[in-house]
């Protein structure tokens, strides 16, 4: 068995899992400054039983894929990165964005950390009733516990005067929107048991439509970003909508490329891998006329009911006047080409807040800011929710580390925001 290079400081590597419906996928990177750098990659497919809805459906199984990609990244890195950010998803994970109105009763005061602190935590207490509720409702079970698992700040008004940073400003009103992700806390103990398993230190665990929006981001507090970002992996189709910079929101829904595989294994009466090797050589001239316009029409139809999906979940941003032009894409199950196609050409967009037609396309590796790959093996939309990862886990570690060599709002309240 190959001995790894113990690193020096834990804090230099860490290793990011995206543990999806079809593949867990690991990523080594190296803290190089302000940049990550990724110093080894591995995936490993899953079985058919171990993920449902996005979601942990079997930890030994996950645990025995996870194992099998870290490996290949530990081979390629030559070293054993012990901090691990996990990316959760399914139905069950809320992203909500609450605003608060706060009227101050020393207006004449000015803001300091502790009142900051005060407010955030009334905005984070109101999203997780609300979260609660939610998943209560649609559970089913009225007893389900939920914990908060990311949370950013979208905006700060002072008496209508928006700021990016409130400390050391006066006024009476002050009006802050947040967004907050929660998820069920059965969901969230399947990824720690599993962290323990691999004997990994969980460091944080981010909702992966959050962890793709801060993969675009970067630390630009003055961003000006706005686009919608569709990830759509096997299990779930999880869709963010960032506005200026800020997250809005976040919704999930459990149509994907799972979704468009099972439709395929119905229609023609096969089991799931023969209809899986189907759906991913579909352009592949062998396949028989006759099996072709089933598979096109399985396809079709699956479209139609996850094209559905998408139009309900930017339905729901009823607080945005209009939804941003631009949608970008990553996720295996992006890579079927009637997919991208569907939203480009078809007018599926007229009955929403768009001002005009968006324009679809695929998030590439170069535009993940501050992470680079040295390996050659991050090459396309596939791996950007892994990389988002990294992004959390490196804001997760500075937080720790007490890092004070950026000011601004985000290093302020990153232990509040526990982002």
């Amino acid at each position: 068995m190959k001995l790894f290079q113990k690193p020096s400081d834990d804090n230099q590597y860490i290793v990011s899992l995206d543990i999806g419906t079809e593949y867990s996928k690991a990523l080594i990177a190296k803290l190089n400054g302000d940049d990550l750098e990724i110093i080894g990659v591995g995936r490993a497919r899953q079985e058919v039983g171990n993920m449902f809805g996005g979601a942990i459906a079997d930890i030994t199984g996950v645990v025995k894929n996870c194992e099998a990609a870290l490996v290949q990244a530990e081979e390629q890195a030559g070293v054993q990165a012990r901090k691990v950010i996990i990316g959760i998803a399914g139905e069950f994970v809320k992203g909500l964005t609450s605003t608060i109105h706060y009227k101050r009763p020393q207006p004449e005061r000015e803001l300091d950390t502790a009142e900051m602190e005060l407010i955030i935590n009334k905005v984070q207490e109101r999203a997780a009733v609300k979260a609660q509720k939610q998943i209560a409702f649609e559970t089913g079970n009225p007893d389900v516990e939920v914990k908060l698992v990311n949370s950013a700040i979208v905006s700060i008004h002072i008496d209508g005067y928006k700021v990016s940073n409130p400390i050391g400003f006066q006024g009476k009103d002050v009006s802050i929107q947040i967004y907050t992700a929660f998820a069920p806390m059965v969901h969230i103990g399947a990824l720690e048991r599993t962290a323990s398993e691999l004997d990994l230190e969980l460091v944080a665990v981010a909702a992966e439509p959050f962890a793709v929006a801060r993969a675009v981001l970067g630390n630009d507090a003055n961003s000006t970003f706005t686009a919608i970002l569709c990830d759509i992996g096997g299990g779930s189709t999880d869709i963010a909508v960032i506005n200026d910079g800020g997250v809005e929101g976040t919704r999930m829904f459990g149509v994907a490329g799972r979704s468009f595989t099972k439709t395929i294994a119905n229609d023609l009466g096969v089991g799931y891998e023969a209809a899986e090797k189907l759906k991913l050589n579909i352009d592949d001239p062998k396949i028989k006329p006759t099996v072709r316009e089933v598979i096109d029409e399985a396809v079709d139809k699956t479209l139609e009911v996850w094209l559905s999906g998408v139009q309900l979940a930017l339905g729901e941003f009823d607080a945005i006047d209009h939804l941003p032009n631009k949608i970008l894409l990553c996720g295996g199950g992006s890579s079927l080409a009637s997919l991208p196609k569907l939203l480009q050409q078809s007018n599926w967009y007229k009955d929403l807040p768009f001002t005009r037609k968006p324009i679809v396309q695929h998030i590439k590796p170069t535009d993940v800011v501050g992470v680079v790959d040295t390996t050659g093996d991050v090459t396309d939309h596939t791996m950007i929710t892994a990389m988002g990862l990294l992004r959390v886990g490196y804001d997760t570690i500075n937080v720790d580390n007490g890092s004070d060599a950026k000011e601004g709002l985000r290093d302020k309240f990153n232990k509040v925001l526990r982002i």
